[in-house]
């Protein structure tokens, strides 16, 4: 089983095996808890375990090389990995755990690729190298996660529950199509989660896995979803009565905190110009550099600078609609591209005609500017679970949400 040396990481050699033979196995669940130490330790060897992160620019080959491997079999190394992986994915930062001989021969090789696969290169009996890309063995419980809006924040009250911003961003994408959280959340409100937590041995919390039902009381409305998987389908996320939880469009572009700072409108005063013109989206107050995702499935019309909407992403969607995002200091997504409902497109700034960060979103529907917020409100749900499958809904409905009722 895969270890690896907790983020702050420094170079460890471990050395095992004298004339009289082995003490040490390559093993990494024998390998001592590490202590700092800046060289590789100068014992008598038959082989050094290093683990390290990987260097800002390094390429697999050059990390090895830095480890005192040989070139040719760094190069050979490579050449395994690249059979299984793609080499051009090596990223900064990321952990990896190297077995050589003194002589500089590669035993194996292990790099943790993201939080759930690793890849490993290790010489197989004949004395060749074999490649795999491998599952990190994890333990997984399901898990109640509760708490209260006190400042108006559901980021604030997951923080004080306990959890991280990932399982907040995965709430509101489950959610977001029945409750604005840039807007409608407020102090009193509360929630009840049931979520898969996931755990490596020896390294704790591991991340998230799916929530499996979830109910949210918003100024008194409660809202639940339940995860379900119809046969022959994906899972996904429907309310009580077997209604699709996702909209043909998010409530709103942005999750989190921003505040409605000047709404729909065929005539305004604008700030900077000082005269009366159309404002034909909705603006967000919210923080240079928060996340701005597309609100349906769609095309990337354009992507980059719009004179004074400054940088801005323009999306085509189904059935005659287009979104407009503007002012944004970043652009994540390329013209020509097709994006997912949810996916990043861009970020909040203040370029163009703007006085301070914020996100101007607009909405046409057959080339004509509409509302956002009221055009959202009457948007039609996905797919409802199958009829002949509503009795298995039912029991794994009934199941997670008696599961919330216990939690309370």
């Amino acid at each position: 089983m895969m270890r690896f040396v907790h983020p702050v990481l420094t170079l460890i050699a471990i050395a095992a095996c004298s004339a009289s033979g082995c003490v040490a196995s390559s093993d990494a669940r024998d390998i001592p808890a590490p202590r700092a130490a800046q060289h590789d330790l100068a014992l008598p060897a038959d082989f050094i375990v290093v683990s390290s992160v990987v260097s800002k620019g390094a390429t697999l080959a050059t990390m090895l090389r830095d480890q005192d491997v040989a070139a040719t079999e760094a190069a050979e190394v490579a050449r395994a990995a690249s059979t299984v992986f793609d080499l051009k994915k090596v990223r900064s930062a990321r952990p990896f755990r190297l077995e050589r001989s003194a002589r500089g021969t590669v035993r194996r090789f292990e790099y943790e690729i993201d939080g759930d696969r690793f890849l490993r290169v290790s010489r197989a009996r004949d004395d060749g190298l074999e490649a795999a890309v491998l599952p990190i063995p994890k333990t997984r419980s399901v898990e109640h996660v509760q708490g209260r809006i006190n400042h108006g924040s559901l980021v604030a009250a997951v923080d004080e529950a306990g959890e991280t911003i990932d399982l907040t961003l995965a709430m509101a994408d489950i959610l977001g199509g029945e409750i604005d959280f840039s807007t409608e959340v407020q102090p009193g409100d509360r929630f009840d989660v049931a979520v898969e937590k996931q755990y490596r041995d020896n390294h704790g919390f591991a991340g998230y896995g799916p929530i499996v039902a979830v109910e949210f009381i918003n100024a008194g409305r409660r809202v639940r979803a339940v995860r379900f998987a119809p046969e022959g389908g994906e899972p996904a996320y429907f309310d009580e009565r077997g209604v699709s939880m996702r909209r043909f469009f998010l409530a709103s572009p942005l999750k989190f905190q921003p505040v409605v700072t000047s709404g729909f409108s065929r005539s305004r005063f604008h700030p900077i110009l000082r005269e009366y013109r159309a404002h034909l989206g909705v603006d967000y107050r919210a923080a240079a550099g928060a996340p701005v995702v597309a609100v349906a499935d769609g095309v990337v019309v354009s992507a980059g600078m719009s004179g004074e909407s400054g940088r801005m992403v323009h999306l085509r969607h189904a059935n005659g609609y287009e979104s407009q995002y503007l002012h944004l200091s970043a652009v994540t997504v390329q013209p020509g591209a097709h994006v997912r409902q949810g996916e990043l497109v861009g970020r909040v700034g203040s370029t163009g005609l703007a006085t301070a960060p914020h996100l101007d979103y607009r909405l046409k529907k057959n080339g004509s500017f509409i509302n956002p917020v009221t055009a959202h409100r009457s948007m039609p749900p996905a797919d409802p679970v199958p009829v002949q499958q509503m009795s298995a809904f039912a029991v794994a409905r009934d199941r997670a949400f008696a599961d919330l009722i216990t939690g309370h």
